[in-house]
This record gives C-alpha cells, structure tokens and sequence, in this order.
C-alpha cells in the first residue's frame, strides 16, 4: 500500500486522547474534505508503496506499542486486513481512523469512524468534478452500522457550528447500539485560537447531551505541522 509518513506522537483525539502512538499516516482518499488537514494525503497524495513487512519493521522501530492506521481512507487498501494481522502478531494495540464509506475485514483494538457531515463537501474548490463525488460518497449509513455493529468503536463528528447537530441526529436516529457516550464531537479548526472560540459551545453541547469532547490535542502541542 501507499504510505505517505509513519512516525510517533501523542494521539490527539477521542477516547486515547493523550497515549503514545505510531502513526502510520496511509496516502490516498476517496473523499476530498473542504477543510482537510493532511492534503498530503488525499488532495495531492504523497508517498512511497510499502509492504506489510516493511510497515510492521518501521513500526517497531518506535518505542510505543499503540499504532494508528490513519489517511487519507486506509480502508481503500485491500492490504489494510493483512497489514493489522500482522501489527496484532507483533503484539500491537491497534486504532484504525476512517471516514466509515467503506469496510473491510481487519483486525483491530478500537475503530475510530468518522461520518463526515455536508460541511465538509468541497462546494468552493469544485476541483474535477469532487465536490459531486465527495457529497454523493461521504456518508454510507449501512458501512458505519456494519463498524458499529462488529468493532470496539466511536463516533468522532468534526464541528463547525450548532448547524451541524441536526445532521448528527439524523444519523444517530438511524443507528442501532450507539450510547451517547460513543459520540464524539471535535471543533473543525488547525488554529488553537479558533479551536478555544468553538470549544465553548461544542463543550456545552456534550455536557447537554452526554457527548464526549474531543480536543485536537496535538494541535495545541504542536501547531499544524506534519509529522505530530
């Protein structure tokens, strides 16, 4: 598969807020977000094909036995189900990040989907013909029930306004075994100003409707950068 960057840092969002982890950082994505942050891997992928052997030795390079399979979208990868097999072998704790369009046979420790609302759909930056495709691919009720349904999970929601609960309920109505305690809500933001603004709000909401808050830890550690 295409890997764009593997490297170790401090997971910045959701229930292992704060562990740290090897990222290995998949190039490609069937979506095209208006506010992606890794466009390295998605708008303009990055990267060098690599074999599950030698992603599993550039893993255990690193001193942290909690990996992430992030992107871009690692489920495009028919290699992800033989690449988590062989990271469980080697004794990993293993999270696998996906916008939950698509699913395929893995192994894994927790799935963190990731539905995307109509936010995300890139109306201003119409580039080939994506914002179509990205709103008619970015939300796939029946692949985030099937995570739901056979995976450890949670549902991380990327936030810009109080706009965007409406969708969330609608999506939700439609799910079966999701507690309020599964759901995440993170403030869209690569700035730690606007992230402290919609922070307030977004907290609210959870403390209101028993959600969870999600920080972008490692945007307030690092700044966006890559490589964190």
């Amino acid at each position: 598969m295409r890997i764009c960057e593997i490297y170790q840092s401090i997971q910045g969002e959701g229930r292992l807020t704060g562990t740290p982890s090897v990222f290995v950082r998949t190039s490609g994505c069937n979506l095209r977000c208006t506010w992606c942050d890794t466009p390295f891997a998605s708008w303009e992928p990055e990267g060098e094909e690599m074999s599950c052997d030698a992603i599993v030795s550039a893993v255990l390079e690193y001193s942290s036995r909690h990996v992430v399979i992030t992107g871009g979208e690692p489920m495009i990868w028919p290699d992800i189900g033989p690449l988590t097999r062989e990271l469980k072998r080697a004794g990993s704790h293993i999270t696998i990040e996906t916008a939950g369009t698509l699913c395929r046979d893995v192994v894994c420790d927790l799935v963190s989907v990731s539905p995307k609302m109509s936010n995300s759909t890139p109306w201003d930056r119409d580039e080939n013909g994506w914002a179509e495709r990205h709103e008619h691919l970015r939300l796939n009720v029946g692949v985030v029930q099937e995570f739901v349904t056979n995976y450890p999970f949670q549902l991380k929601f990327v936030v810009q306004s109080p706009d965007d609960l409406n969708e969330i309920d609608d999506l939700l109505s439609q799910l079966r075994g999701v507690e309020p305690s599964d759901v995440w809500l993170m403030p869209e933001g690569t700035d730690a100003i606007i992230l402290t603004d919609r922070a307030e709000w977004v907290s609210a909401v959870c403390m209101e409707r028993g959600f969870r808050f999600c920080p972008r830890l490692h945007i307030l550690l690092y700044g966006d950068v890559r490589g964190v």
